[in-house]
């Protein structure tokens, strides 16, 4: 985990419900196949410092196949097959911005720039998706969404699908840019992702706020 956000969190790290899903992570690792590897969990805070976050794109939880999840919400590692989601995602970037679609599904690329790319909750079991739910890594990842909001000015928030809109709540709407649609999954895309144009908005947002735009 970066330094910065070592500082910002240092509250939630000394807290009972912290110490319970240290725990309890830590004996299911040991127990079978988790994803993403331990040394990738808080990748996400790894590559995008809390003074340099920009845009947040909140996901739900880790890719549970072998080799998906690298601590990056949407992401796998350069090599792997981009997922649907994903896809989708790339094809509303062309059809919004006109750039080519990444062979790529390694948004590392964005992490550096200023993206945020958090899964509300970091670790899952293999082929078993939303199986670390609720253990608590939602009040942790929720503390993360409000420190931005409070702590920041000017970040956009890309909350695609109910789960993700939830998180609405945590954010000052009157310091910062919230855009919500549809999940970009297979199953809700044609709902009102495709076309919803987040890229283009959040990067006219940033050029209106002196923030340098994001290189999709």
């Amino acid at each position: 985990m970066e330094q910065s956000w070592k500082k910002v969190l240092e509250e939630e790290f000394n807290k009972p419900y912290f110490e319970t899903l240290t725990r309890e992570v830590r004996e299911a690792y040991l127990a079978g196949a988790v994803y993403p590897p331990p040394k990738l969990i808080f990748n996400a805070l790894a590559l995008c410092p809390f003074d340099a976050v920009k845009v947040v794109i909140l996901g739900q939880d880790p890719y549970h196949g072998p080799g998906q999840a690298h601590g990056l919400s949407f992401s796998v590692p350069d090599g792997v097959r981009p997922p649907p989601s994903l896809q989708n995602i790339y094809k509303e970037i062309q059809s919004d911005l006109g750039t080519p679609v990444s062979p790529s599904g390694n948004l590392e690329r964005w992490a550096t720039q200023g993206v945020l790319l958090l899964n509300a909750t970091l670790t899952v079991e293999k082929g078993n998706a939303g199986s670390h739910q609720g253990k608590g890594w939602e009040p942790f990842t929720d503390a993360i969404i409000k420190k931005i909001s409070d702590d920041k000015k000017h970040a956009v928030f890309l909350l695609w699908g109910n789960f993700a809109r939830s998180k609405a709540a945590f954010i000052d709407h009157t310091k910062h840019l919230i855009l919500e649609a549809a999940h970009p999954s297979p199953f809700s895309a044609h709902s009102g992702f495709f076309g919803c144009k987040h890229f283009s908005k959040t990067n006219k947002y940033l050029r209106e706020h002196n923030l340098k735009e994001i290189d999709w």
